[in-house]
């Protein structure tokens, strides 16, 4: 295997198209740089590069050749960077995106126990409901629920995130409490603005499965104001467990369809996909990871 050194020189050459711009970047001589390539054509048993008195270029293996080697200089680069990082405590902005409620009640709590325990990071919170692009956007890490469309990322499972329809007391006193999906049709439903399935509920029953689209007076992006609806009468909300435990608890909001499953969820941590892994992004992933693992803090069991 040819030594970084080398390689170095020759991705040089290449992106200076000449040895004189190479060598000057480098700061080294041009003999240097002409010695090193022969040496490693010499070595590989191909030629590298067509020269000319007066131009460089490369050949087709050299192309190939090229191609890795310039992933296996920035791999190098990040090794080193991780060995640095590990020998110091992290420091910089860790820049993280999480659903608006879940983000508020139960991941706040711990990016606060997180910064208490690495004073030397900052932290950029994103709360929204909406899917941000980390890419595109510069987040290093997310927190997710539901099912994940980009196969580009690096996904982890925190933990399950179970979804039920509820109603409160005087909705189900004054309405009825329906007792099978069908009968949602007939009552008014608190509608998600980003739920995959648009206005369509599907349940899973003894009989099978069954779709219903619902139609309500309420439609909302965020799942804390239709739990807030139905709370307050205002129909029937199709809830995750993290939002309505406590409400469930206090009797404020009852369960209903319970011989019908609607499809689990899960809690995820996600971010884009690096060989190498900034230890900002490590330790953060791993520290909600066991905050999370067992039973979930908003289970109501």
């Amino acid at each position: 295997m040819s030594s970084p050194s080398q390689m170095e020189i020759f991705v040089e050459v290449v992106r200076q198209e000449g040895f004189t711009a190479a060598a000057k970047t480098l700061n080294v001589s041009k003999s240097h740089v002409s010695k090193q390539i022969d040496r490693l054509e010499e070595r590989l048993g191909v030629r590298l590069l067509h020269r000319t008195t007066r131009q460089v270029s490369i050949t087709e293996v050299g192309q190939t050749y090229f191609d890795r080697c310039v992933q296996i200089l920035a791999d190098i680069r990040d090794a080193e960077q991780t060995v640095g990082e590990l020998q110091s405590s992290p420091t910089g902005t860790l820049r993280i995106t999480a659903p608006m409620t879940f983000g508020l009640k139960y991941l706040n709590p711990l990016i606060f126990e997180f910064l208490k325990q690495y004073p030397g990071l900052d932290v950029e919170v994103l709360f929204s409901d909406q899917i941000v692009d980390l890419v595109s956007s510069g987040v290093d890490v997310g927190v997710r629920i539901g099912d994940l469309r980009d196969s580009s990322l690096i996904a982890r499972q925190l933990a399950p995130v179970k979804v039920f329809p509820v109603a409160s007391p005087e909705y189900l006193k004054t309405h009825g409490e329906p007792g099978h999906p069908e009968d949602l049709r007939d009552h008014s439903c608190l509608r998600y603005s980003y739920q995959l399935s648009g206005t369509t509920w599907q349940f899973t029953g003894a009989d099978g499965e069954t779709m219903v689209k619902v139609e309500g007076r309420i439609i909302a992006n965020n799942g804390q104001a239709l739990a807030d609806a139905a709370r307050e009468g205002l129909g029937i909300g199709l809830a995750p467990d993290f939002i309505v435990s406590e409400e469930i608890r206090s009797g404020a909001l009852v369960p209903i369809l319970e011989d019908w499953e609607v499809q689990e969820l899960a809690l995820w941590v996600v971010y884009p996909h690096r060989r190498f892994l900034s230890r900002k992004v490590r330790l953060f992933v791993d520290f909600i990871a066991e905050e999370f693992s067992g039973v979930p803090p908003w289970t109501t069991s």
